[in-house]
């Protein structure tokens, strides 16, 4: 019977953009899911239409405080993840990260459960080596605007390891590249989501530098699967590996294809590059490929398509 193999299983940052995809595909797969948030980013309208399911459970709990539960199995993603966000205020974002990472591994020892930490490719920082490898160390400023985010997960990834060598924990870490879909943060200053809005708004697109710096955009349900694939590997497999979408776009293509695919009158508009803003993004995915079996399957003009539809049905009055 299903309910024989069902597992407990803690998301933190479950209400928020990947939180709530990944709760709804555990919940789908006839687990028990405890949602875990704070709501700084995250949103109870994300994850509104599992409510009814008996076998979800939302709490609202900040992970800079510990947490006294009994589960199977953590999925670690609470933190914020755009610059906007994060940066609002920095000393709470690498709390979030360090003690958060601290209190979950705390835990996932306690109740002797497998734990994933999801970090991010900011670990890279303004990377000098392309495309990033996970045995890259990274180019990475440690007091810069974005040093809360990139070290705070740095951290994190020591703390998981430690814990790893230290205590036998069982760990799986994953290395987030930039991934768009329904139910991301309308707000987060994040290029996909401001591009759609400016678009649907015929506003202008908001470009910093000249477009030319690069970036690789994965599509949230190829994420979760990857994300699933890496926590029923096998324990000798921690990570880090990289998830994440090797199709390499220009900002400015990616503007281009937005106004394209919403039939915008929307014109470019171009900034002042932001500081310590990396030039280039694009993961070298060979290690999930052959660990895992995974790459992802939706292109970006699908996946836009998939995800324009969400932004319009909010800015419907």
């Amino acid at each position: 019977m299903r309910g024989l193999t069902r597992k407990r299983i803690l998301v933190t940052g479950g209400a928020g953009f990947l939180g709530a995809h990944l709760c709804k595909r555990l919940l789908d797969e006839d687990h028990e899911v405890i949602c875990v948030d704070n709501y700084f980013t995250g949103s109870k309208d994300n994850v509104i239409e599992l409510l009814d399911n008996p076998h979800f459970e939302l709490m609202r709990h900040d992970v800079t405080f510990p947490l006294y539960i009994e589960v199977d199995e953590i999925y670690n993603l609470a933190c914020p993840a755009s610059p906007i966000h994060y940066q609002h205020d920095p000393v709470q974002t690498t709390k979030t990260s360090v003690h958060g990472a601290i209190n979950m591994l705390g835990l996932a020892k306690r109740v002797k459960a497998k734990i994933f930490q999801a970090s991010t490719s900011e670990v890279y920082g303004d990377p000098q080596v392309h495309p990033q490898t996970e045995s890259y160390w990274g180019h990475v400023n440690p007091n810069g605007i974005r040093s809360c985010y990139d070290e705070g997960k740095r951290c994190a990834e020591t703390l998981f390891f430690d814990y790893h060598r230290q205590h036998g924990l069982r760990i799986k870490v994953a290395r987030i590249f930039n991934t768009y879909g329904p139910k991301m943060h309308p707000a987060d200053g994040r290029v996909v989501s401001n591009f759609i809005i400016q678009a649907l708004n015929n506003k202008p697109i908001t470009i910093y530098g000249d477009g030319s710096q690069t970036r690789s955009f994965c599509y949230v349900d190829d994420l979760i699967e990857a994300f699933l694939r890496l926590m029923n590997s096998p324990d000798g497999f921690t990570g880090p590996v990289n998830t994440g979408n090797p199709g390499e776009f220009t900002i400015k293509e990616l503007a281009e294809k937005v106004i394209e695919l919403t039939g915008s009158r929307s014109k470019l508009d171009y900034r002042p590059l932001p500081a310590d803003d990396p030039a280039h993004r694009q993961p070298d995915i060979t290690l999930a490929r052959d660990k895992l079996g995974w790459e992802p399957r939706v292109e970006l003009e699908e996946g836009l398509k998939k995800t324009i539809p969400y932004f319009e049905g909010l800015l419907k009055p």
